[in-house]
């Protein structure tokens, strides 16, 4: 009662001295104020005794508007409320009605119409300014501080696939990436003063190597992986999400919001229409939590209540800390006892990454080894397998098998890439032949140069991949005279085996948007044919057994210039064809992770070795940063944490290490990619002790049996751990051990109070 009437009080005062100015809303857990021009002006913890979370020199607007072509905002200037809606005023005309409805855990805000549109092409909610200063999580959109004192965290979600992370002045759907200075905690890990909060830096090395990216070893260097919250100058939080009339295409102009990074200059891109797309019905979950509650009570709360993707694991939802767990990832290429290495470590996923990459290729039909499973490409002592057929056996061990595949690259020699290309392939630039062509000319006339200088994708700008699809001939170039008549240069007809046509007069030029090079190397969709690819790897594991992709190349699902929407897109298509076919959840790792893979993805096993965690000297990246830099992201992010593939079994492992391992991924909340190759672990004297050391600390996780300080002690990197199943089965007892001798010792037990 005390907590409640703290708030009531505090929206008194506030009403005696601007009477009438102010509505204040509740869930059981905080508080909003909301005054009579449209912003919020008070945040609250209605669970204890708080402050004002909302800066007193920066209010929130409840929504804002964007005119794309005068690159400006609308803020609101007049709100009226009644009956569960907002009715907002702005300067350029527009009134938009927003619903509010208070549930019991969050705030759902939904913008029901805006008339008359006067020009606005994007609305954004936001930003929601807070005077948190401590964990940004720039993903999903929280603002969190994690310390004794406070222990408070507010944030949002969108709750449907056109509300995306970010601001809406940023219209290729990037924003701000590399590094910023930011730091958690000022007081032991204060800036330099030649730094200040929010300064942005590039990532490290080329920009074509991703290891070199990582190379801000110190705390106050903070990587960033979304746009969805970010700091001001004074490092205080805000979070802000925002949704686009996408029914008519746009040029772009992407990545933007960054300082130019080598090899990664932005293109320019003409965005294609998507019919039916508007931000129209846009809406938000808007919370504040206890941070301890956060995850589990009031986000999963929002998932389930509003008919988010609620993808399970085991029986449970993959963001809950007890289903976290590692995933085999092989190498060598034999696989007679890789089943029963995860059995008797009671682990549940068996990820070849010794396989070929997969590419996706629709003529399959998601028969990756035949239409009969032909090609046996699993290898026993004694036999081989097909994936279908190893799949199977597994399946009746309870196990999964796993495959890395190239996400939306569509490879050449693929059905929508060569040698017949898909029309549906993703157009940067339209053009138009000026003059005929026959099958063998080189000097290719067109009615416009503009942008077609500029090399492949902005990623990596492979010079290889610089393509036009004329027809159905695909046709590589580099470089366009700057003067009449304009024409492409260094021209090779027949590109990618495409059979070289005549062409007349007026026929479209289409300058494709590729992947990157290498095994990476293939074309990047449109919207409609990325769908299709999305419901294929659905296919995949219905007609040959997978049940976990490892999406190398993620981030080329942003390729089609529609960010986070492009994601949830994709993944929403493949989880839905799955659920058709009656499979269960697909679990996926990847390359990267996102506001718009959020909710699917279950694990982000990137990376690895001594870049992500070094055992022996106990930190995180000794060669780079970027065990520190995604350990800190995920964390913030409510997402399990990762050592990336890592710690391989051979003739050096030893029991001691394997205890550390588990003791600081249980701690921090980790999974991993654990390296296995079968001739090094049957070289291990103590493989057997090693496989219980995994398997004992792996059921007490999924018991529940780490309360948060013992969590917090595991993390410690100079201490040192022993867990025992206890002989009754009643628990577990952990021991810190001081020169391999057992110190003091906890008793664990399921379900622990947290």
């Amino acid at each position: 009662m005390k907590k409640t009437l703290s708030f009531v009080a505090a929206t008194l005062l506030l009403c005696s001295c601007e009477s009438g100015t102010h509505q204040s809303f509740k869930t059981d857990r905080f508080g909003i104020d909301i005054d009579n021009r449209g912003y919020i002006t008070g945040m609250w913890n209605l669970t204890r005794e708080s402050r004002n979370f909302s800066p007193a020199d920066q209010p929130s607007p409840l929504l804002s508007l964007y005119d794309e072509d005068l690159k400006r905002y609308y803020y609101p200037q007049k709100a009226h409320y009644s009956g569960g809606k907002y009715r907002l005023e702005y300067e350029n005309g527009s009134v938009a009605t927003v619903a509010l409805d208070e549930k019991t855990k969050y705030f759902k805000l939904k913008l029901e119409s805006l008339e008359p549109r006067n020009g606005i092409d994007g609305i954004q909610w936001g930003n929601y300014y807070t005077n948190i200063t401590n964990l940004l999580g720039e993903m999903i959109g929280v603002a969190r501080d994690t310390s004794a004192a406070v222990g408070y965290a507010i944030g949002a979600l969108a709750l449907d696939d056109n509300t995306i992370g970010g601001e809406s002045r940023f219209t290729s759907e990037t924003g701000p990436s590399g590094y910023i200075a930011h730091t958690p905690d000022p007081v032991n890990h204060p800036l330099p003063l030649t730094l200040h909060e929010g300064q942005q830096f590039t990532m490290g090395g080329d920009g074509i190597n991703d290891v070199a990216f990582y190379n801000r070893k110190e705390s106050y260097f903070r990587i960033l992986y979304g746009n969805t919250a970010f700091v001001d100058c004074n490092g205080r939080i805000n979070i802000r999400y925002h949704s686009r009339d996408r029914r008519k295409g746009k040029m772009i102009y992407s990545p933007e919001g960054n300082s130019i990074f080598q090899n990664n200059e932005p293109n320019h891109m003409m965005r294609q229409d998507v019919p039916g797309v508007d931000f129209i019905g846009s809406s938000i979950a808007l919370w504040g939590s206890p941070d301890s509650t956060a995850l589990m009570e009031v986000i999963q709360d929002i998932v389930l209540n509003e008919g988010l993707p609620y993808p399970t694991f085991q029986g449970k939802w993959v963001k809950d800390p007890t289903t976290f767990m590692p995933d085999l990832c092989t190498y060598g290429g034999l696989m007679d006892s890789v089943a029963s290495y995860a059995k008797q470590m009671g682990l549940k996923v068996i990820h070849t990454y010794d396989q070929p990459f997969l590419h996706a290729d629709r003529g399959n039909g998601g028969f990756i080894d035949g239409p009969g499973h032909e090609k046996k490409r699993y290898h026993f002592t004694d036999k081989d397998l097909s994936t279908r057929e190893y799949a199977d056996l597994l399946a009746k061990e309870g196990l999964i098998l796993g495959r890395t595949s190239i996400s939306n690259s569509m490879a050449p020699g693929t059905k929508d890439c060569s040698p017949v290309p898909s029309d549906s392939i993703c157009i940067l630039h339209r053009r138009f032949l000026t003059e005929n062509l026959n099958e063998t000319d080189t000097m290719i006339y067109i009615d416009d140069p503009t942008h077609l200088e500029e090399v492949a994708c902005w990623e990596g700008h492979s010079p290889e991949l610089n393509m036009v699809k004329i027809g159905k001939e695909l046709i590589h170039y580099l470089g366009v005279t700057k003067e009449k008549p304009y024409r492409l240069m260094k021209v090779t007809r027949g590109y990618w085996g495409t059979r070289p046509a005549a062409h007349v007069k007026g026929d479209a030029v289409d300058k494709l948007q590729p992947a990157v090079g290498g095994a990476y190397a293939g074309l990047i969709p449109n919207l409609e044919l990325q769908d299709e690819l999305a419901r294929h790897y659905a296919d995949i594991c219905k007609n040959s057994g997978l049940g976990m992709f490892d999406y190398d190349g993620q981030e080329f699902y942003f390729h089609t210039g529609f960010g986070g929407y492009g994601v949830k897109r994709f993944f929403r298509n493949m989880f839905e064809q799955a659920k058709k076919h009656g499979l269960p959840d697909i679990r996926f790792t990847g390359a990267t992770l996102s506001e718009g893979s959020w909710h699917y993805q279950s694990t982000w096993n990137v990376g690895g070795g001594l870049n992500i965690y070094d055992v022996k000297k106990r930190v995180w990246g000794s060669t780079t940063s970027q065990g520190k830099d995604l350990r800190d992201v995920t964390y913030a992010n409510f997402f399990p944490s990762s050592f990336g593939g890592n710690f391989p079994i051979t003739a050096e492992s030893t029991v001691e290490d394997f205890e550390h391992i588990e003791a600081t991924a249980i701690g921090y909340g980790c999974t991993y990619a654990f390296r296995i190759g079968q001739k090094d672990v049957e070289s291990c004297p103590q493989k057997y002790a090693i496989f219980n050391v995994v398997r004992t600390w792996e059921e007490a996780r999924r018991a529940d049996a780490f309360p948060t300080h013992i969590r917090k002690m595991l993390q410690n990197p100079a201490l040192s751990w022993r867990l025992e199943k206890k002989a009754d089965n009643s628990g577990w007892t952990l021991y810190q051990m001081e020169n391999g001798q057992k110190g003091r010792s906890f008793d664990l037990c399921e379900n622990s109070k947290q």
